[in-house]
């Protein structure tokens, strides 16, 4: 519901512009546009959350190699949307008028959480997946006739992410209870999104909201409690971005 909400913004304020801007003396923006190569860096807010696909017995309480039970049945598994930030650099390399090719590698910073619901209370728990991501999109963007200083967009493409600073051995030593649960290192997505380019003096703004979903899964499973009722995780972006070029 609030992506939706998002979107309906973002398209309101695309109609505004088209209202009004077409008696306006378009401005320089920079001359990024009049460039075959520009650059730029941009901000963005970050909010994702996992899909959770569990094993047929993932609700079956956890049995350690001695024989002791180390939890209860499990009641329920979920991951709730976690707020982050990024921060970017911005190439964009123009192949025709309407049509180009953006790389904008960018540090995440947006940990990520599963919670747990166990038939007994004591044990419930919320596992954070931290995680801090160089991502690398690359990005095929297609660009609306410009109108005074406004332009539409709509842009899609694949990124690669690679975690920095985490380490897989961060438990080793501590109790099955106390275990946390894992990333792989690196994983490959999918990216959608619109925007539109609002045109200054010196340079020119974007505002973009961008969807994202991971291919295959992005778990390190291992034999604990809260890894090993997980058959498989994929993680899902949202992102808004301001682009300055």
């Amino acid at each position: 519901m609030i992506k939706i909400r998002c979107l309906l913004i973002l398209s309101l304020f695309f109609c505004s512009h088209c209202l009004f801007a077409q008696d306006v003396v378009p401005a320089w923006g920079g001359g990024a546009d009049d460039k075959n190569i520009s650059f730029g860096f941009s901000f963005s807010y970050v909010s994702s959350y996992f899909k959770i696909d569990k094993k047929l017995d993932w609700r079956n309480p956890y049995i350690d190699n001695e024989g002791l039970k180390v939890t209860d049945s499990i009641k329920s598994i979920g991951s709730a949307n976690s707020q982050g930030f990024a921060v970017g650099f911005l190439a964009r390399f123009k192949i025709t008028e309407h049509l180009e090719a953006r790389v904008t590698p960018g540090l995440i910073f947006a940990d990520r959480s599963i919670d747990y619901t166990f038939n007994t209370p004591g044990q419930n728990v919320k596992k954070a997946v931290q995680a801090t991501v160089i991502d690398l999109p690359l990005l095929l963007k297609l660009k609306s006739d410009r109108i005074g200083d406004f332009r539409a967009y709509v842009l899609g493409g694949v990124k690669y992410s690679q975690a920095i600073g985490s380490r897989v051995n961060a438990d080793a030593g501590a109790a099955l209870a106390d275990k946390l649960v894992k990333n792989v290192s690196s994983y490959a997505s999918y990216e959608a999104g619109i925007g539109c380019d609002l045109y200054f003096e010196f340079f020119k703004l974007s505002p973009e909201i961008k969807l994202s979903n991971s291919f295959g899964d992005v778990m390190l499973h291992e034999n604990h409690p809260y890894s090993r009722p997980i058959d498989k995780l994929s993680l899902h972006t949202l992102m808004f971005s301001l682009h300055f070029e």
